[in-house]
């Protein structure tokens, strides 16, 4: 019997190792980077778009010059994210001050949009806003008027003299009047006269109550009007607000 040498399978080499591919190292980041986003990133962008903060926001539209009211102006909560750091959230840094440009209901309130000072008789016409109003008082003589040295945002008190009683006095309600412009006989403003012509009358921002008080002292007594302040704006403004916060406190709004 022949004998048969049993053939021996020769082993194959053992290969290299084999490469992670570029798309698996691609997947495993795009793993990861989920990761983060999922626990890391997004409870912080929900935390921040869930944070509340108060800030004022506009109740009602007006237009560029107006002058901003209690009523105008609301306090409102809103989200916190991608909100502007210089918004403003604090009612008394809009109230009494103008626009610089028309503003719409709900709009939020930036500084840039305000001003305290409004230059001309036409901005000051331009910015009532039915709480204030224009009244034209009669100058009765040079001295009464200042000698005529009235000008456009004087802060001025007015002194009421009664000849039947004999008195003099200055009504709280008439102290801190903002002058809108002293007019001549011809109906000019005292910025724009070029000659010598002296004002007759003298045109005030007020309210309804002041008004009507003005009203009649001009028909039973005489008004003289002392100079209580002139120069910047933000500092006449706080004469105005004290007068304001008379108001408030005694009840009586101006209607």
């Amino acid at each position: 019997m022949k004998f048969i040498k049993p053939k021996i399978k020769k082993q194959k080499p053992a290969g290299k190792p084999r490469k992670i591919g570029n798309r698996t190292i691609i997947g495993i980041v795009c793993i990861i980077a989920a990761f983060v986003v999922c626990f890391g990133v997004a409870p912080i962008v929900n935390r921040v778009s869930e944070e509340q903060v108060e800030i004022v926001r506009m109740k009602n539209t007006l237009v560029k010059g107006s002058c901003i009211g209690e009523n105008d102006v609301e306090i409102v909560k809103v989200g916190a994210y991608n909100l502007p750091n210089e918004v403003i959230r604090d009612k008394s840094q809009v109230i009494g001050k103008y626009l610089t440009s028309d503003m719409y209901q709900g709009e939020y309130i930036l500084p840039e949009r305000l001003t305290t000072d409004v230059n001309t008789a036409t901005d000051i016409l331009g910015s009532l806003d039915g709480d204030k109003k224009a009244i034209s008082i009669s100058i009765g003589s040079f001295a009464l008027g200042l000698s005529g040295k009235l000008e456009t945002g004087d802060i001025i008190s007015v002194i009421v003299y009664n000849s039947k009683d004999q008195t003099a006095f200055t009504p709280t309600e008439l102290s801190y009047l903002r002058v809108i412009t002293s007019t001549t006989s011809s109906g000019i403003d005292k910025a724009d006269v070029t000659d010598r012509s002296q004002p007759v009358t003298v045109t005030l921002l007020v309210n309804q109550k002041q008004a009507e008080m003005l009203a009649k002292y001009e028909k039973t007594a005489s008004m003289h009007f002392t100079l209580e302040y002139r120069g910047d704006p933000a500092i006449a403004q706080q004469y105005l607000n004290i007068q304001e916060q008379y108001f408030k406190e005694s009840g009586n709004k101006g209607a």
